[in-house]
């Protein structure tokens, strides 16, 4: 005779947290099916060749077979002794700070204009503004290249449509990186005016009634309330500025690539020209590494510097 074999039902308790730790199994998938594979990729293209391009800027190497003619800091006394180096740097630290000065004053300007002001079809005002912003850097380049052409472009077209002389604005050593600047501030402050209207949406209108009561005038009550209550938006928009500008290359290139006469020449198209085509990567990766430090700097010591204090008034 068999004997019966009875099943031990657990207790509500134990049931309620074998569910608990089961849903809590289930969050955890869930969180690492969606985290894995940016973290996959973040580590094999970010991670993995921060240290590889600090060793390969030590060798002279082609990229073909392993690194084996070592120069130590050779590849770094190279470019920093190369004029055409500096004119990169300091050609990225012009569109840097014309991007800081104009666009983003710009942008802030048309969002209180679209955002505050009273102007007809606002909503359309805004769609056609960041309209550019939606065109890859790629596309942008190519329209901006057909309109900008120094011989048949369109823009000296019209000019000579209506009688003015033809302009050479990427053809001229001292006026491509304002084209150029003009063409990143067409693609890009759409993007930095939709955050300042996000930025104007998070004030209160009542403070700003109670300073129109007051007797506040426009004037003082952008100058004292408004700006003051969009800081940490405006900290935000020249963080990502900055980083953009030093980082900028498609455009430059699409356009330019780096000339006339490395007129337009910056730290992104330097490393592409002189690493990449040129078959050095020992060299382009020293490069890289200069480029990596300047930003790193910047990054760390404006987010300890500036934005540390949106931090703690989050946290307070």
């Amino acid at each position: 005779m068999s004997i019966p074999r009875f099943r031990v039902l657990a207790t509500p308790y134990e049931q309620t947290m074998r569910d608990k730790q089961r849903r809590q199994w289930n969050k955890w998938l869930l969180i690492a099916a969606f985290v894995l594979p940016g973290l996959i990729l973040f580590t094999l293209f970010v991670l993995i060749p921060l240290p590889q391009s600090v060793y390969f800027s030590l060798y002279d190497w082609n990229g073909l077979g392993p690194p084996t003619d070592f120069r130590g800091f050779g590849n770094y006394e190279r470019l920093l002794n190369h004029g055409v180096f500096q004119s990169s740097v300091l050609h990225s630290f012009v569109i840097m700070s014309l991007s800081v000065g104009v666009q983003l004053p710009l942008a802030l300007g048309l969002a209180l204009l679209v955002g505050r002001g009273k102007l007809l079809g606002r909503r359309l005002f805004r769609i056609i503004l960041f309209l550019p912003y939606v065109f890859s850097e790629i596309i942008t380049a190519i329209i901006w290249r057909y309109v900008l052409h120094p011989g048949d472009g369109l823009l000296n077209t019209l000019l000579e449509t209506f009688g003015f002389a033809p302009v050479a604005l990427l053809g001229n050593r001292d006026t491509v990186l304002f084209g150029i600047f003009l063409v990143i501030t067409w693609k890009y402050f759409g993007f930095h005016m939709i955050l300042y209207m996000a930025g104007l949406q998070s004030i209160p209108s009542e403070v700003e009634d109670a300073a129109r009561v007051d007797g506040a005038t426009e004037w003082k009550l952008l100058r004292y309330v408004t700006l003051p209550m969009l800081g940490s938006t405006i900290r935000l928009s020249v963080f990502l500025s900055v980083l953009g500008s030093f980082q900028q290359f498609v455009i430059t290139w699409a356009l330019t690539e780096g000339g006339p006469v490395n007129a337009s020449e910056l730290i992104a198209t330097y490393l592409y020209k002189y690493g990449i085509q040129r078959f050095a990567l020992g060299y382009g990766s020293a490069v890289a590494v200069v480029l990596f430090t300047i930003t790193l700097i910047f990054s760390l010591g404006y987010q300890r510097i500036i934005l540390r204090q949106d931090y703690n008034s989050n946290q307070g």
